[in-house]
């Protein structure tokens, strides 16, 4: 197992909505735990890079409706 942290500033607060849809994604293969940061709005995932790809969570996020504006690390 290769565990991989990457970190995302988000543009604006996460909505109830959003945080479901995040909710969903958690189920997913290989993401170990996600962290929301709401006072430096900033959304960390700790996930199995020999199970998923940063690409894979980059669309979870899209699909979540999440803008994201930047990675930060």
């Amino acid at each position: 197992m290769s565990l991989v942290e990457v970190t995302y500033e988000l543009q604006s607060p996460l909505s109830d909505d959003q945080l479901s849809r995040l909710g969903e994604f958690a189920n997913t293969y290989g993401l170990r735990r996600f962290r929301l940061d709401d006072s430096k709005k900033q959304l960390s995932f700790e996930y199995d890079a020999s199970r998923l790809r940063e690409t894979q969570v980059a669309r979870a996020l899209g699909q979540a409706r999440i803008a994201v504006a930047r990675r930060l690390n």
